[in-house]
């Protein structure tokens, strides 16, 4: 027990829960939901799709389902445990991820953990509960795989099976089969240099050999070779490096990058100043991360797991050691206590925080997504198409697939493509940019898909625009988004007329009539008409349906923030002058 509470020990430990806090966050990934749908839609169809099902712009079109296996993973852990799983496990693959990085950077134990949590802080931007944090893992794994093989080649073999499942959790496994190329190409300059006597001929025989069967593994997925091509199309896309902020480079006014940025500095730093000689293959794997990294927000963490065990190599052997023990027993014991008390400190305060965090995420759910809203939607169907935001674009799925398809969501892989032709149909990512954007040309998309419902941020240009559009109005809204609907005249309603009539003059003395009146006016069966309480800020929504057979009209109403308009079915009558002698 005594062995266990060493200070480098528990140093560690603290190092890991400090890390497993900073991990544990809330649901808030806009993609995730559309996984959960993916995953529920797998496990209910026992089938992968390989066509869009979840959009109306892209019904049919080719998706490439990269991530099925995460998805499947996601989908069966939230039924299971719900978000409180999600959080927990993803926090703790984070962890274990970052374990296999301390156990790359040497001996020293707190240069170690220091540099382990520094490494942690500068990927922390890209945390979450998403897929790339399975991918992340791997590629930590992969890594250590690459350096443990230069003691036993023998560990290669383990490749094999990472490759089988990395291929089907996502496309970063192109990350691993990249980074096996590269240490194959540095051992082949190397033993052209004569710098490293250890790279044999019968080592890169087997490295060779591993790699190629690495790259056959790779079709062994539902996409087949598809998956081949995948990955270097998502990096080459312009739409989803000009729209996609993980996909640009990192903006190094943003404080959330400083830290990266710092860790490159040190590492070139480290190189520099430090007697230990750099090898052609670190500054190979150096060089590719680096350009990797800046090219791309979603790289840095590659970079950061290659620089990270070279900082260390460096710091050499600071501080010294705890090894010279204090000489009496009793300081012994007494440090052993203390030691036990800061890491039980450290696990209550990262399970208080945890608690909070899964106690926080309706809360989070509701403050990052427009559960209000989509509430609404559930109650009162929209009708038609709807234009959504693109972060929401994955909740929609969630909550409201199969009845209601999304406009756009997270799969910019998907909507970065142009239709047949690229005049006449831009990619979705355009599309929705310009629409989004209130600008120029904003109407097309709206015209285009025939969309007469808007779900966007409340303080979007788009919503402010719409607000003063004279054709659009609102229906509902809250703090976090707006729905909004088109009034313009169309084939099958048309706006007939405002009622300046006050909300309890018109309680009084229309609704009792409206039933007469729907016969009158020859209603057709199933016919909608709306009505309204402007001055009161009631809204009576109403379904005005006639029984042919019985001959009867029945009401439903429902309260909606809506201006004052009467709609009616356009044709559907016949006598307009009985509503305005009933108002007179």
């Amino acid at each position: 027990m005594k062995a266990l509470l060493r200070t480098r020990n528990i140093f560690f430990a603290v190092v890991l829960l400090g890390i497993f806090g900073m991990a544990a966050r809330n649901v808030t990934d806009p993609d995730i939901w559309w996984h959960l749908k993916t995953g529920q839609f797998i496990a209910e169809h026992r089938s992968v799709p390989h066509t869009d099902p979840f959009s109306y712009t892209r019904t049919g079109q080719p998706w490439v389902a990269h991530e099925w296996l995460s998805e499947v993973f996601l989908y069966e852990l939230q039924r299971a445990a719900g978000a409180t799983g999600l959080i927990l496990i993803f926090a703790a693959i984070v962890c274990v991820t970052f374990f296999l990085l301390y156990l790359r950077c040497g001996s020293v134990p707190y240069v170690a953990g220091i540099a382990t949590l520094a490494a942690a802080w500068a990927t922390a931007p890209l945390w979450g509960v998403r897929p790339q944090i399975l991918s992340l893992l791997l590629t930590s794994l992969w890594l250590l795989i690459l350096e443990r093989s230069e003691r036993d080649p023998k560990v290669l073999w383990w490749t094999l099976p990472v490759t089988l499942l990395w291929v089907n959790l996502h496309a970063g496994f192109a990350v691993g089969l990249t980074l096996s190329a590269l240490f194959l190409a540095a051992g082949l300059i190397e033993r052209a240099l004569g710098s490293v006597r250890r790279q044999s001929a019968g080592r890169l025989r087997m490295q060779s050999l591993i790699l190629l069967l690495d790259l056959l593994i790779v079709p062994v997925n539902p996409n087949g070779l598809r998956m081949f091509v995948y990955p270097i199309e998502t990096l080459r896309s312009a739409a989803m490096q000009k729209y996609i902020v993980e996909w640009a480079s990192p903006n190094f006014h943003r404080p959330e990058y400083w830290l990266f940025l710092l860790l490159v500095l040190v590492t070139f730093a480290a190189i520099c100043w430090s007697r230990v000689p750099l090898r052609p293959r670190d500054l190979l794997l150096l060089l590719v991360s680096l350009y990797a990294g800046l090219s791309s927000i979603r790289l840095m963490p590659l970079f950061v797991l290659i620089a990270i065990p070279l900082i260390c190599q460096r710091l050499g052997n600071w501080p010294r050691s705890d090894s010279q023990a204090l000489p009496h027993p009793p300081m012994r014991a007494f440090r052993a206590s203390l030691n036990a008390v800061i890491l039980l400190a450290m696990a209550g305060f990262v399970g208080v925080h945890t608690a909070q965090v899964v106690r926080h995420e309706p809360q989070a759910e509701m403050q990052s997504f427009p559960a209000g809203a989509v509430s609404y939607l559930q109650a009162h169907p929209a009708d038609g198409p709807i234009f959504n935001d693109y972060g929401w674009g994955g909740y929609l799925i969630w909550k409201l697939y199969p009845s209601t398809r999304a406009f756009i969501d997270g799969r910019a892989d998907l909507y970065a493509t142009s239709g047949a032709s690229e005049q006449d149909d831009p990619p979705l990512l355009d599309q929705f940019a310009k629409t989004y954007q209130f600008k120029g040309s904003w109407r097309q998309a709206l015209d285009r898909w025939n969309i007469k419902t808007v779900l966007v941020p409340t303080d979007s240009a788009l919503a402010v625009g719409l607000r003063s559009a004279p054709d659009w109005t609102v229906i509902y809204e809250d703090s976090q988004a707006i729905i909004l609907v088109s009034t313009a005249s169309s084939a099958r309603m048309t706006t007939v007329g405002l009622i300046p009539v006050p909300g309890g003059e018109f309680s009084r003395k229309v609704a009792p009539w409206l039933p007469e009146t729907c016969n009158k006016l020859h209603f057709r069966p199933f016919r909608r008409v709306l009505w309204w309480e402007s001055w009161s800020g009631q809204i009576a929504r109403g379904l005005c349906k006639r029984d042919t057979d019985a001959r009867t009209t029945s009401i439903a109403p429902v309260n909606n923030p809506v201006e004052a308009r009467l709609m009616f079915p356009l044709g559907g009558f016949e006598n307009y002058g009985a509503f305005e002698k009933i108002l007179a």
